[in-house]
């Protein structure tokens, strides 16, 4: 049995450095095979969301973070869900894309597009979602998220993912890190941390060989004394239901439900993170606008 997609957070004993690193692996791999996703896309979308789940991590019980990366690459688009709970969800743009390697790697820079912008929207609970924007540095997906929490959030940062795919388009790893400086900054740590990284094996070869998110850390942290925080389940997870699509429906309003009705015996509607169809047959609709005709004459 493969193990269960799970994080790990730990904080330096002098509370100048904290990190996190994850497994995500059975999450990615539900997904791609949700969207269908060839290699390149299946690496690309991968990368991305277990930055999802590390970024979820960094939030407060109840919120939300969305990732919205867009390139002019075919791609397209990378969308992420994640929250406080470990749970993910994600797509792409255009799922059916795998481009010849780079360096021996999947050129997921060249299917993102070297040209675009990432953005980051955080439901805090608050009146107004935070959003924050800045231009693709690498298309890499990781020095992407890197640069937003240095250059938005002021919090210098490093951000590592791996994505390894099987020649058969299975996801054998993926998983990935994020460390951050905290005021006062702790120089020595961070100096001797960003050796390390640049010296660091490929991610997706270390999970690939059974490395474990306790143990990417101590590879790390190797002399720099650290106290474990947490470790939580990660897992795929969409919040789509038939009543949300429902009022999605309902939103569009009585002319374009009752040109619906007209012309298909049903409507199905997919879901743009899961892919779960959801059918409304002609009962449904009739229903449904129905509704709509008795809230307006009851205002």
């Amino acid at each position: 049995m493969p193990v269960s997609d799970y994080l790990v957070r730990i904080i330096s004993k002098n509370g100048k450095v904290r990190a996190l690193a994850c497994l995500t692996t059975e999450l990615v791999n539900e997904l791609c095979r949700r969207h269908d996703t060839w290699p390149t896309a299946s690496a690309a979308l991968g990368r991305a969301l277990t930055g999802g789940a590390l970024f979820g991590a960094l939030l407060k019980t109840g919120q939300r973070v969305a990732l919205k990366f867009e390139g002019n690459g075919p791609l397209q688009k990378i969308l992420v869900e994640g929250d406080s709970n470990g749970a993910v969800r994600g797509c792409v743009g255009a799922p059916h894309v795998h481009l010849p390697e780079k360096n021996g790697k999947l050129d997921v820079a060249g299917a993102l597009g070297r040209a675009g912008f990432l953005t980051v929207t955080k439901d805090l609970s608050l009146k107004e979602p935070y959003r924050g924007t800045v231009q693709l540095f690498s298309s890499e997906i990781a020095e992407d998220l890197a640069l937003y929490l240095t250059e938005s959030e002021q919090i210098p940062s490093a951000v590592g993912l791996g994505v390894y795919v099987e020649p058969d388009n299975s996801v054998a790893a993926a998983g990935g890190f994020l460390i951050q400086a905290l005021p006062p900054a702790d120089d020595v740590a961070v100096d001797t941390l960003m050796e390390r990284i640049a010296k660091l094996p490929p991610i997706s070869e270390l999970l690939r060989n059974g490395s474990k998110p306790e143990e990417l850390l101590a590879l790390l942290f190797a002399d720099i004394p650290y106290d474990i925080l947490e470790r939580r389940a990660l897992a795929f997870d969409c919040s789509c239901s038939r009543q949300k699509i429902e009022r999605v429906l309902f939103s569009l309003g009585r002319e374009e439900l009752s040109d619906m009705l007209e012309k298909q015996e049903q409507v199905t509607v997919n879901c743009e993170f899961c892919r779960e169809s959801y059918i409304f047959d002609r009962k449904a609709l009739e229903l449904l606008l129905q509704e709509l005709t008795d809230t307006a004459s009851s205002k």
